[in-house]
């Protein structure tokens, strides 16, 4: 049983507006709203590789669907040999890309350093697996008035994932969207890159009054998964997707960063088709 004293702030417990129901905080990055009855859907390329790259992929998003943009512009790397981002041409290239198709921008901050840099040009921080449990970084960001987005951590509990929240809310700052993206466990690798936990979708939703959504192509790392595991999230009640893609003409084998786990548009579009003619006809 998960102590919510741990976690107080996001609690569900001690709400009586959350009491009894599945509501969750509504949480809003531009236009675009977390929580409520249409789960969004974030696409975009895994890492910022080039404006031309980005911007054909932007586009595409756009034409399929998606609500709002991923990249990376700061990439972690478990080999420090393996390529980082671009940084701040990076973030430059995400800000273009928002200015030509209007959607807003979602990248990661890795460092307290960098808050306020990529803040200027993000709307939405993520804050990755690998820093889930980075307490300086957790309260830094809780300090600003920005839209998080909290990856779980690759083999978090969900008592650390809430926790790791509420030091963002301790800050003073609500506006979270948490967001599992698979775990590692005995089989990881054998199939797929990581083992999305399904269960803990409705668990999460039950224990705090954030939106909950999921990350379909980290949890399989293998783009033909996706659109399943996509559609298996929904279904099981997560309240939005983030999804790595490339552009149509693009080959995965040249992508710098997570190439395997990209869909291309057209799947893209299926997923965004699927899922919403599904919440047409009342089936969540």
């Amino acid at each position: 049983m998960l102590d919510a004293s741990h976690y107080r702030i996001i609690a569900r417990e001690g709400k009586p507006e959350y009491q009894g129901n599945l509501e969750a905080r509504r949480v809003r990055v531009g236009d675009v709203e977390f929580g409520g009855a249409v789960p969004p859907v974030i696409a975009g390329p895994c890492a910022v590789e080039s404006r031309e790259h980005t911007l054909a992929i932007a586009r595409a998003a756009k034409a399929a669907g998606a609500d709002l943009l991923r990249g990376g512009a700061y990439k972690p790397r478990t080999s420090p040999y393996t390529f980082q981002g671009l940084g701040t041409e990076g973030l430059e290239i995400l800000a273009e890309a928002r200015e030509e198709t209007g959607l807003p921008v979602v990248t990661e901050v890795m460092d307290v350093r960098l808050i306020e840099h990529v803040s200027r040009y993000a709307d939405m921080l993520q804050i990755g697996s690998r820093n889930m449990q980075n307490f300086p970084l957790l309260t830094e960001v809780g300090k600003t008035r920005m839209p998080i987005l909290l990856k779980r951590g690759m083999a978090a509990s969900l008592s650390e994932w809430l926790c790791a929240a509420e030091y963002i809310a301790r800050g003073g700052n609500l506006d979270i969207v948490l967001c599992e993206r698979g775990v590692r466990c005995a089989v990881s690798r054998d199939y797929a890159r990581n083992t999305l936990d399904l269960n803990v979708i409705l668990s999460a939703r039950q224990s705090c009054i954030l939106p909950v959504i999921v990350d379909p192509s980290h949890s399989t790392g293998v783009a033909e998964m996706v659109p399943l595991a996509a559609k298996a999230a929904i279904a099981a009640g997560a309240q939005g997707l983030i999804v790595e893609m490339i552009a149509e003409e693009m080959d995965a084998c040249s992508v710098l960063c997570d190439g395997r786990q990209s869909i291309h548009p057209r799947v893209l579009e299926e997923i965004v088709r699927e899922i919403r003619s599904g919440l047409a006809a009342g089936v969540r």
